[in-house]
């Protein structure tokens, strides 16, 4: 889809409120393919637009607003892959980059400061991307509306390896 395309139909929803936000936050480990998956047949089959949020982790001995280029080089490219498979699917995308002292701490700022209707997380499976299980616990305990967490198969992780 191109960029045009996306700008219209982000106006077009803008204007008429139906389009459903579905929160899809992933960090530096990588991008769970199945959880992106289920988050975009959720986007085409409500009409929505995926946020995919990508959560910064900043230390502590740096200022919360430094230049993280190794990170935001990395941003761009997994954004990028995310749009790149958004586009198979003809759902439009609204990419985000949220800083935190941790995932949980970037995680939380993007529920205060983000509008959205649903979180998909994908839970990691043995060494694959996704969040542990107490930021998964953390999430259900304080994040807002409805809440998919997606883990792959055991036999899938490690037959990836």
């Amino acid at each position: 889809m191109s960029w045009l395309k996306r700008e219209k139909q982000s106006a077009t929803s803008a204007l008429t409120g139906g389009d459903k936000r579905i929160l899809f936050p992933f960090d530096a480990h990588g991008l769970a393919p199945s959880a992106l998956d289920a988050a975009l047949r959720l986007a085409r089959s409500q009409s929505g637009t995926l946020v995919p949020v990508f959560l910064a982790r900043v230390p502590l001995h740096l200022s919360i607003d430094a230049a993280l280029p190794r990170q935001s080089k990395l941003a761009v490219a997994m954004q990028d892959a995310v749009e790149q498979r958004a586009d198979q699917f003809d759902v439009p995308v609204d990419s985000r980059i949220e800083r935190g002292r941790s995932y949980r701490h970037a995680l939380r700022q993007t529920i205060a400061n983000e509008r959205f209707d649903m979180i998909v997380l994908a839970a990691a499976a043995g060494d694959g991307p996704g969040f542990n299980a107490d930021d998964v616990a953390w999430l259900l305990a304080n994040a807002p509306g409805e809440i998919v967490v997606l883990r792959p198969a055991l036999a899938t992780v490690a037959a990836a390896d």
